[in-house]
């Protein structure tokens, strides 16, 4: 039997992760069923499931994928960046959807909620990172603490992706964004 190199193995990863994260964000967790992931991946079952344990699994490497992603964008730029980025290229976060099914999975599954704290945990330190950075440049306000920053900016995040989501993305959510970016800035 043949050897499959590495390369051809982490091109059919990339196939399945592509095409599940237009099969989740079409149809939501519970919607991308097998049968759809076989279709929109082009492959079978096994073929699915031979790089990935379960649905779970695959939803989570997603997951783990985009947040890697933003966490770059996020050392780089900032978080607000990342949203800026939602704002002018929606193509690039097809997989929104799935956030709104994150939090419901998040309150009422706990094995969930612990593989995704795992997950998420290098968004937040690249968040955590660049605000300390911020504020040693004094750039940032130092009269709030760094954690109270990070979940104003998380709850941002969150509104803006159920936003986004819901099809309501109104012109006026970059000023909203310039809004939020001046109210965690140094006032001299």
């Amino acid at each position: 039997m043949p050897k499959v190199s590495e390369d051809h193995l982490a091109a059919r990863r990339s196939q399945i992760l592509d095409g599940a994260r237009r099969c989740f964000a079409e149809y939501g967790y519970d919607g991308a069923t097998v049968r759809r992931l076989e279709e929109v991946t082009g492959l079978s079952r096994g073929a699915i499931f031979h790089h990935f344990k379960d649905k779970d699994g695959l939803f989570l490497a997603l997951a783990h994928e985009d947040a890697t992603r933003m966490a770059d964008v996020v050392a780089h730029e900032g978080l607000v960046q990342v949203m800026r980025d939602m704002l002018a290229q929606p193509e690039q976060f097809d997989w929104l959807g799935t956030r709104l099914e994150i939090a419901r999975r998040l309150r009422n599954d706990p094995d969930f909620r612990r593989s995704w704290s795992q997950r998420s945990a290098e968004l937040t330190e690249a968040t955590m990172a660049r605000l300390a950075r911020q504020k040693s440049a004094g750039r940032l306000r130092d009269d709030v603490p760094t954690d109270v920053l990070i979940g104003y900016l998380d709850l941002v995040l969150d509104g803006l992706v159920a936003r986004i989501a819901s099809g309501h993305a109104g012109d006026n959510l970059s000023a909203v964004l310039d809004l939020v970016e001046e109210s965690v800035r140094r006032r001299d």
